[in-house]
Formats: structure tokens, sequence, C-alpha cells
């Protein structure tokens, strides 16, 4: 049985108690039943009216909270408050409110909020004489603090490239004069950067003044929109594998951005030539042009935009495009301005392009020049670019099988101005090309590099006279399997004054090569670069710091196998300005090591110990005691040092970059 209280509980009899409420007289029953149930109706009321004033405070409360928070309000009223925040500290917290606060922010401009920072100014207060003297003292402070540089750079990578982070750092930099400079490089795989997250920089940032957007793949011609309307300022952009990006994008830049310095458009299928004739058109102060890998631009597009920007253009890059010889041509024409020029992988261009561009005579200014995997250079085109580009101070030639020692001659009786020589997988010139280069090129002459030449080989019979070059003071001959001792040797007494010398991956060379380029140098080595010169022994080593002790300052000794503690040695007594020691690979042990780094005199900022295998714990400690000098320490695979030794190490050099 179910009884109800008036405070609302419930009363529940056994079954065992029944037969005893009902053996009393019928009356009594019958009056007990009657309050019981009575007592329940009450009951029951008095919790349905409670419900209904609970449920009615419930509203209220509710309709309360809403009219006080000002997500209540409309977007037209809130985005009149927000555009009203006073600072960009204000703005930044507002915006980690919610995302629909986030894109109202974004959606200010920036002259919106100059206008709304005007309206609500304060007026001028009287001044407090209390606080005279104190703010005298901030001024002076003020005046003495460094200036601090106002332009804002941010950069996004891979994962961290969403729209959502990308308008949040345009709402806080717009707190400032926006963002001048940003780079998009990736994009969230899910999540990335679109057209929205471009809008907020627009409007947010009215004074960008570089863009670059790498691998972003769902910015559309609308977003290039939205910034070429609110960045006029634009004076750098750089569009890398954007697929949606096509002509129209382009053509709203130019109009919108007519001072545009520098354009890279790289492996964006959509831009075609429309795109560059709109560049043309409207950017007549145009000065760096770089097209990579883009199929649908050929000779058109780059001829109407060289003519077009003729007077201002100075530095063209052209890689992997269906151009023939009229773009080569329009270029030696009017390239008047042009002092930089990069040809890279165009097979259609033959040997007539590079002849006609040089003798349009129009590259008068051009000082450097690299040429990559282009048939088209061939020893008469060499002599004609030598002739007709007198100012030439650098050329860079790879990947060019058709030029011999002829053209490289003729070439050197031209080019009276050349500083620099790179020549990289370029077979066809020999050791005899090389040294009739050195006996006609100019007194300006300063550096020579040959890397992987393989007809690069020793002669069989020298020349009767060898030429003497004195102003080469960098040389680098890298990965040519046929240079050997002999050819060593007979460089080393063309070239008396050499500073820097780079014989990377010359594994014929011994010690009888180097010996005598050492000896025969007379102004003092500064960087010498063996690594993987696997016959190089101490003796070479250790006559070299004897002769060069004072100058040697960068020393790299990778992957010499035969090199031990006695180099070590005689470097730690010779050498006083050495700063970078690369001995990576080599068979050094503790002992060599431990006399090294105990060297007062040696200030160094770069050891590397790289694969050291004899180089265990025990010389911890000593690397530990070395000076604040020390900037880069590699000890990776050095499989004797343990963890806690590292640990350890590190809390020593708290300042070195360790890597382990």
């Amino acid at each position: 049985m179910v009884g109800f209280y008036g405070d609302g509980g419930c009363l529940v009899s056994a079954p065992a108690e029944l037969p005893g409420m009902f053996c009393r007289g019928g009356v009594v029953q019958q009056q007990r039943k009657r309050t019981l149930v009575a007592a329940s109706a009450v009951a029951a009321a008095a919790a349905a009216a409670e419900c209904v004033r609970a449920s009615k405070r419930q509203r209220q409360q509710r309709l309360q909270s809403q009219q006080q928070s000002l997500d209540a309000l409309p977007d037209e009223c809130l985005f009149e408050v927000l555009r009203r925040l006073p600072g960009g500290r204000e703005r930044g917290a507002s915006a980690c409110v919610s995302r629909r606060w986030l894109g109202l922010l974004c959606s200010i401009r920036a002259s919106e909020l100059n206008q709304a920072a005007a309206a609500v100014a304060p007026a001028p207060s009287l001044p407090d004489l209390n606080e005279e003297f104190v703010m005298e003292e901030e001024d002076e402070n003020k005046d003495e603090s460094p200036v601090v540089d106002p332009c804002v750079e941010r950069v996004l990578e891979g994962k961290e490239a969403t729209d959502v982070r990308l308008a949040a750092m345009a709402v806080v930099a717009g707190s400032c004069r926006g963002l001048e400079k940003l780079a998009v490089r990736g994009s969230h795989p899910t999540r990335g950067v679109t057209d929205q997250g471009l809008l907020a920089v627009a409007r947010g940032s009215p004074n960008l003044c570089s863009l670059a957007l790498w691998d972003v793949p769902h910015v559309t011609d609308a977003g290039l929109a939205e910034i070429a309307a609110g960045c006029p300022s634009l004076g750098r952009l750089d569009i890398t594998r954007c697929p949606l990006i096509t002509d129209k994008g382009l053509a709203a830049v130019a109009q919108g951005c007519p001072n545009l310095l520098s354009l890279t458009v790289e492996s964006c299928s959509g831009v075609s030539n429309d795109g560059l004739r709109a560049i043309g058109r409207c950017c007549s102060k145009l000065q760096a042009l770089n097209i990579k890998n883009c199929v649908h631009i050929g000779d058109q597009g780059i001829s109407s935009l060289v003519c077009s920007a003729t007077a201002s253009l100075t530095k063209i890059r052209l890689q992997g495009l269906n151009i023939t010889d009229a773009s080569l041509a329009v270029i030696g024409y009017y390239g008047k301005a042009v002092t930089d020029l990069t040809l890279v992988r165009l097979p259609a261009v033959v040997e007539r392009g590079f002849w006609v561009m040089a003798n349009a005579a129009g590259l008068q200014n051009l000082r450097c020049m690299s040429v990559t995997s282009c048939p088209g250079v061939t020893n008469l085109a060499l002599a004609s670019i030598a002739k007709f580009c007198p100012g030439l101070k650098q050329l860079s030639l790879r990947k060019c099988g058709h030029m011999t020692d002829a053209g490289l001659k003729a070439f050197t009786e031209s080019a009276r101005l050349l500083e620099s020589l790179h020549l990289e997988e370029c077979n066809g010139v020999t050791l005899v090309g090389i040294l009739a280069f050195l006996v006609n090129c100019s007194q300006k002459f300063r550096s020579l590099s040959l890397v992987k030449c393989m007809g690069i080989k020793d002669i069989c019979s020298m020349p009767a006279q060898l030429p003497l070059c004195k102003s080469l003071q960098f040389l680098t001959i890298k990965d040519c399997p046929g240079f050997t001792d002999a050819s060593l040797a007979v460089v080393g007494m063309v070239c008396p004054y050499l500073e820097q010398v780079d014989l990377s991956g010359l594994r014929e060379v011994t010690d009888s090569g180097l010996l005598p380029l050492i000896n025969s140098s007379e102004g003092g080595l500064v960087k010498v670069d063996l690594s993987g010169c696997k016959n190089i022994t101490d003796a070479a080593v250790s006559s070299l710091v004897k002769g060069h002790g004072k100058s040697l300052k960068q020393v790299s000794l990778e992957g010499c196998s035969k090199i031990t503690d006695a180099s070590l040695f005689a470097i730690s007594e010779n050498c006083t300005e050495l700063a970078e020691l690369d001995l990576s690979k080599c068979m050094v042990s503790d002992h060599g090591v431990a006399t090294l780094v105990s060297a007062k005199h040696l200030k160094l900022r770069v050891l590397s110990l790289s694969g050291c295998s004899k180089v265990t714990q025990k010389v911890v400690p000593f690397l530990g005691n070395m000076g604040q000098s020390l900037e880069g320490l590699n000890i990776q695979f050095c499989n004797m040092i343990g963890n806690h030794n590292i640990a350890s190490l590190e809390k020593q050099l708290w300042w070195c970059d360790i890597l382990a």
C-alpha cells in the first residue's frame, strides 16, 4: 500500500501489515481511506504548482541571460561593437571567443578600424603636474631604446596553414600596420588555406608588400583578386603549385597592384600567355621575372612581358618552358636593363637563339649568366655572348655538352671583365682548355669551379711554359674522377695565390699531389675542403697547418679515413685562427680530441666528430670545458658516447647547438 505525505513523500506498507489494517471497525477504516486520498490529492496539486513555478523561473533566467549576452546581437550590431575595440590586444582576445567573432573581426577593414578609433578618441585632458617628471623620464628612455623594425613577417607551414590560423594572425597584426610579408608553404590536408583566409589578410593588411603561396591547392582566382583589391602596395608575388589560379587571378593582380616588382610563377597549369600579357600591360615597374615549368606559357607571353618592361626588368629566369629562339631574340633586343639571366632546360632553343640574343646587342648591362641543360650552347654561341655582352662578370654552365676547349678559349679572349667561371658536367672541356683559359683570362678573374667534368684528366705532355694566374683566389675541383696528383701539381704551380681550395670527392689525389699545391701557395690558404679524399694522410695535413696555420679558418677532412691523432696534434700547435673543423668519419681518438679542444689559443666555433668510431665517453669532460666561442658540436653516430653523457654535455654547453 502506498500513502502520500503533504511534503511529497510516500509510505509503502509491507504485505504482512495489510490484514491488521482492515481488522478494525468499518467506519474507522473508511475515514482513514478518505484522509489518505485527500492528502494525496493536495500533495499532487502542490507538486504540480511548484513545477509550473520552477519552469517559469527557468524561462525568465534564460531570457535574462540571452538579453545580457552579446551573442544575442545580430551580426550587424556585433560588427559595430567589435570595430570599436580600442587596441590590438583587445581584438586578439575577442578573436578567441568564437569562430563567429573571429569571422566578424576578419571582415573589418583596417581603414574602418582607424575611423572607429578616431571617432572614439578621448579629448585631451589637462596634464597631471605630479606625473610630469615621470613622463619626461619615460620619454627619455624611449629615445634611448633601439628602433624596432616595423615590418611584420609571418610564415605558415604544413598543417599549421589553415584559414582559422591565418585569420587570427591577420586580426592580431592588423592592430599595428598589418602583415607586410606573408608566406604560406603547404596546407592542412582537410582544413587548408582557402580564399577566406586570403580575404582576412586582404582586409586586415592593406600594407602587404610580399606574398608567397606554395602548394596551396584550394586558393582560387577569387582569393588572389581579394589580395589585389585590398593590398595595392603588393610588390612581390610568388605562386608555386597552385592549380586553381589562372590568368584571371594574374589579371586581377595586374590591375590592382601596378607597382608589382617581382613575379614568380611555378608549376601553375592554369596560367598561360594571357596572364603574362596582363602583367606586362599594367606592371611597367616589374624588375624580376621567374617562370618555371608552366606548360601553357610560350613565346607570346614571354615576349609581350619583356617588351613592356624593357626599362625596368633586371632579372629573368626561365625554366622548363616551351619557348623557342624567338623569346631569346626578344630578350636580346629589349633586355636593356637585364643584369641577371638564367636559362634552364629549354630544349626547343638551338644555337641560333643564343647567337641572335647576343648579336641583338641589347644585353650591354648583363653581369651574371647561368645556363643549364640547353643544347643550343655551342662554341659559336659562347663566343657571341662574350663579344656582345662586354660587362659579363659571372658565367655558369651546367650540362652543356656541345661546348669544347675551342669555345672556352674564344670566350676568354673577349670576356675581359670575367671574374667567375663555373663548369658542371661539361664533359667536352679538358685540362688543356682550362690551362689555355688561365693564360688568356683577365686580371680580374677570381674564381674557377669544375664539378663532375669527366674530360678533366691528366695530360700526357705538359706545355713548355705554364701560365701564371696571380689573380685566381678561389678554386673548386670537385668529383672529377680523372683529376689526379699530376693535374693537381700543375694547378698548384699555375695558381700561387689561392685562398680557398675545394678538392672534395677527388679520391685519386694523394699527398704527392697536394703537397706541391700547399708549398707553392704564397698568399696563405684560408679555407681548405678535402672531404672524401681517402688517400690524404697526416703528412699532408701537418704540412698544411705548419705552412698556413696563421691564416686557416676552415678545414674539412670528412671521410679522410687515414687521418689520425697526429693531424690533431699539428692543428692544436699551429692553428691560431681556425674557426670550423670537420673530422667526420676520421680515425681520431679521445687523446687527439682532448688535446685539440684543450688548446687555449684555439677558439673553435664549429666542431664535427660525426661517425668517429674511436671517440668514446672519456672525451666528454674535455668537450664540456670548451669556451663559449663554440656554437655547434656534432657528435652523431658516436656510438661510444651514451645518452647520459650527452645530457650532461648539453647542461655544460647550454649555449651550444649539439647534434647527437
